[in-house]
């Protein structure tokens, strides 16, 4: 009989498979390029943290305008990119649909034969800006609209809520927007930024990696838990109904996304960020039964379960309130992650060696062939 593989070995749980000067998770204290999420969020904007994440130092006003004016420029989807990523079916699984209008863009891309260190960072910038355009774009095209080109000037959180939506967005909703950018940027080694590190180590392109992390964030357990809180909410519908459906739910051992994270013993600290905008825009909107849905569920499932929530659980509340469909909160997810996932993909060729872990073998030993006959 196999002998079952530890939880180290079936999880990669702790195994350190690099080194990496982007992102820190120690202590319980997320950090980019050193400095505090927590810092980030309170007092730096998502074109800042950017261009932190890329060139490993705050912008100074005039890089951080050259940055936003480069991010937008590059965010309009070529013509004939557009072409072809029309003929994709809008009923698909919107992950899917990204994954493949960027594999597309490669097509398209100027710098596609050229993997030098410089063509990279113009990819990396494109794609920051092409990424929002594409997921703006399919909502719009699944509705009959036409998408729309980002506009100069304007911030990405901006920018994409214009997108989305057609009107200018509200100085609020741009605000809360952005810091959901900053909180999901990096998240060091995590299962889609290391997919891509793996594939840019074979020296693969840049549109190959990505297209590779998308496919990874597409899973439930990892980009796909904040839609499942929000479908999770909507089964509730009130808050006067959340206690007795959440304690029904764990009785019956239902599996509760949103909370708990490998990597966090003392909860995610990007977690209290995301409930402080969930209930001031509950506020400003009018509608805080989602925002109180999730209080009463967060203090049932601590209670009960001792688990904390993580990124994903207060997002969803977040997300919805500023009017983005559900089944996007994971492509909005790569709206800002693609940003961690170029700077570690371009941290990975610039000191490159390729990925190739070893596995234990588990299985039965000194077999022998048996002809077809005798079997």
């Amino acid at each position: 009989m196999a002998t079952p593989a530890t939880a180290a070995d079936a999880g990669l749980e702790d195994i350190i498979a690099t080194g990496t000067t982007i992102c820190s998770i120690e202590n319980g204290v997320l950090a980019y390029r050193g400095i505090n999420i927590d810092e980030l969020a309170e007092k730096a904007g998502f074109g800042e943290v950017t261009y932190l994440l890329f060139y490993g130092a705050l912008p100074t006003r005039a890089q951080l305008s050259d940055l936003e004016g480069r991010i937008a420029e590059g965010g309009k989807v070529p013509a004939e990119a557009w072409k072809l990523i029309r003929q994709f079916p809008l009923k698909s699984n919107p992950m899917e649909w990204l994954r493949t209008a960027v594999s597309a863009l490669s097509f398209f891309d100027p710098d596609a034969k050229d993997n030098g260190a410089e063509a990279n960072l113009r990819k990396a910038i494109r794609l920051t800006g092409q990424i929002p355009t594409l997921v703006a774009g399919f909502d719009r095209l699944r509705k009959g609209q036409e998408p729309l080109e980002p506009k100069p000037g304007k911030s990405q959180a901006w920018n994409f809520l214009y997108q989305l939506t057609g009107k200018e967005p509200d100085a609020t909703s741009v605000k809360t927007f952005d810091v959901c950018l900053i909180l999901h940027a990096d998240h060091e080694l995590n299962a889609s930024t290391f997919s891509g590190r793996v594939t840019a180590a074979t020296l693969s392109d840049m549109h190959s990696a990505v297209t590779s992390a998308i496919g990874t964030l597409k899973g439930p357990l990892h980009g796909g838990a904040n839609e499942q809180v929000m479908v999770m909410l909507e089964k509730v519908g009130d808050a006067a109904k959340a206690e007795g459906w959440i304690r029904d739910a764990l009785a019956r051992k239902d599996r509760i996304m949103g909370f708990g994270h490998r990597v966090y013993k003392n909860g995610d600290p990007r977690a209290k960020h995301l409930m402080r905008l969930s209930e001031a825009l509950g506020k400003l909107k009018g509608e805080t039964k989602w925002y109180e849905m999730s209080r009463v569920i967060d203090g049932v499932v601590q209670k009960e379960k001792k688990l904390l929530p993580n990124v994903d659980f207060y997002s969803a509340s977040t997300y919805h309130y500023l009017g983005i469909p559900t089944d996007i909160f994971t492509p909005i997810f790569a709206c800002s992650r693609v940003t961690g996932w170029t700077a570690h993909i371009m941290e990975q060729l610039a000191h490159n060696r390729l990925l190739r872990p070893r596995a234990e073998y588990q299985g039965a030993r000194d077999q022998h062939y048996v002809p077809i006959e005798s079997r």
